[in-house]
């Protein structure tokens, strides 16, 4: 039994404790706190005066639960970036110092979830739960915490991996004029990793309500959700919403990057977050730059870009890559902001309103495109083949135009025009539907091989879905060798080659014209 001098010490130490808590709780209280006043109220921006002691970048909090970033911090004044509905705000009200910065919440919880900059949830499952907060500004890694990029990032898109090829730790540039396809390829690389323990992150800036619910749609019909984190801003939102978006987005996908796996983050697209800024720049009465608009703009995105790289093996070893895209204007890539952002990045995926409206899908312009550092990073059964292809449809691309005139052409001409041809109607791939790397580099080797140059050019979509569907037939131990650094043998090579040329023979002229050739070759329209 306890002492009655026990009992009583507990009850003592029980009752200081709790005199201590009320203590330090009234001290909170009586704390000096920084208050100021709002002086004017505009379209997305206030300013507030009396906050003598507020930072660059620190969170103010003003009446009705609203929040702004400080963003000019001048003697006299602050101007203040909302991030929320500010109607009901007036001059004269009350505002308050938090002394933190701009952050959000990271973690698993994310995964799956549907939100908007401040972590608030939109997809109607109740709120998001994180147990660690990140600032959305954050430091880039430095060079000596990098690795070179050495392992790629498959798109399922056979013009990209075989001719642009992306690394883990990139970033890849995707541009060109309105409605050329340019998120339908950033989804079908999202839609590709299923499987390849890659995460994704895709920050939506400034987009119709429609189209995000359409790319939603597509993500939660093919499983992608699983593994993806979906950041939100509408056209109608606050332009501080857009601004802060991509910048939030990357934190979260920092967090899995810290953590040793690998992200992708698509940034769809950096022409809103640039408009803007740029509209919070004219409000706040920021000097113009270079043709009217705010010359730090390039400071702006590539604070941001360079925040994707691979860590070193001491740091984790995981890796962001990034995929941002921008929209160009009459196919203008030498305007302001796309050469600030092909500068910044490493290459480029240039879509081609041309090659659109031929049908030509993905309309990638394989002569306008580059990748600087994801050739590194492709598996040597691609670069077996994609050197020999790039070349054969450069030539194709030149002499297509002369052939148009009309002009006789000699033999050599007319066979590398064919070729090209194939080689066009090869790489033309429907919408969400990502093609794997062995059924690739099988398509890919047979076009080398010239097989598809009998092949009737209307007859090339059934050929090509036919050399796919034969590729299940590569042995197990051959397909181990795509993920692997060696070079395949030339026995590999004449294996693959021989499957590819009996999974065309139906499609052979002389096939067609045979009796029973309709019988023997079923082949399904898509």
């Amino acid at each position: 039994m306890n002492s009655p001098s026990s009992n009583l010490q507990t009850v003592l130490d029980r009752s200081f404790a709790d005199l201590r808590q009320r203590r330090e709780a009234f001290s909170a209280q009586l704390a000096p706190r920084e208050t100021g006043t709002i002086t004017q109220v505009s379209t997305g921006i206030a300013m507030v005066s009396g906050l003598p002691g507020v930072g660059y970048d620190e969170l103010i909090a003003f009446p009705g639960g609203v929040f702004g970033i400080a963003f000019n911090v001048d003697e006299l004044e602050v101007g203040v970036v909302l991030l929320g509905e500010y109607w009901h705000l007036r001059a004269g009200d009350e505002v308050q110092r938090t002394g933190r910065v701009m952050d959000v919440g990271v973690g698993d919880g994310t995964l799956g979830r549907v939100m908007d900059p401040l972590g608030r949830p939109l997809d109607g499952q109740g709120p998001i739960v994180t147990k660690q907060r990140l600032p959305i500004e954050r430091p880039a890694a430095p060079i000596m915490d990098r690795a070179p990029v050495s392992v790629p990032l498959q798109t399922g898109l056979k013009v990209v991996d075989a001719l642009i090829p992306v690394g883990r730790g990139q970033r890849e540039l995707i541009l060109g004029d309105r409605q050329t396809g340019k998120t339908t390829i950033a989804i079908d690389t999202i839609l590709n990793q299923q499987g390849k323990d890659v995460l994704c992150v895709y920050c939506a800036i400034g987009q119709r309500a429609a189209a995000v619910a359409k790319t939603i749609a597509i993500l939660q019909e093919k499983g992608a959700m699983a593994y993806t984190v979906v950041m939100v801003t509408e056209g109608n939102d606050p332009p501080g919403l857009a601004y802060i978006a991509p910048y939030a987005a990357t934190s979260m996908a920092e967090h899995y990057m810290h953590a040793g796996r690998d992200v992708l983050i698509v940034y769809d697209d950096l022409t809103h977050h640039a408009r803007a800024y740029r509209e919070l720049s004219l409000l706040l009465r920021r000097p113009p730059g270079r043709e009217a608009f705010p010359g730090d703009i390039f400071y702006i995105h590539s604070r941001l870009l360079e925040r994707s790289t691979h860590l070193s093996e001491e740091r984790g070893g995981g890796s962001l890559t990034a995929l941002p895209i921008i929209e160009t204007e009459a196919q203008n890539m030498s305007a302001y902001i796309p050469t600030n952002l092909i500068s910044i990045t490493d290459g480029q995926i240039y879509l081609s309103p041309s090659l659109f409206e031929l049908g030509a899908l993905p309309a990638v312009d394989v002569g306008k495109s580059v990748s600087r550092v994801g050739g590194k990073a492709q598996r040597a059964a691609y670069r077996a083949v994609s050197g020999d292809l790039k070349l054969a449809y450069s030539q194709f691309e030149e002499l297509e135009t002369f052939a148009r005139f009309g002009a006789r052409l000699d033999a050599n001409t007319t066979q590398s025009i064919e070729h090209g041809r194939r080689i066009r109607a090869c790489l033309k791939q429907a919408e969400s539907s990502p093609v794997s790397e062995v059924a690739q580099i099988a398509v890919l080797m047979a076009l080398t091989a010239k097989l598809f140059d009998t092949v009737p050019l209307e007859r090339m979509t059934d050929a090509e879905r036919a050399v796919r569907e034969a590729a299940a037939q590569i042995p197990t131990d051959v397909c181990g060798r795509f993920d692997t650094a060696k070079k395949l043998s030339d026995e590999d090579q004449a294996l693959i080659i021989g499957i590819a040329r009996t999974a065309l023979a139906p499609f052979q002229p002389e096939a067609a014209t045979a009796p029973d050739s309709a019988v023997a070759a079923p082949v399904e329209k898509p």
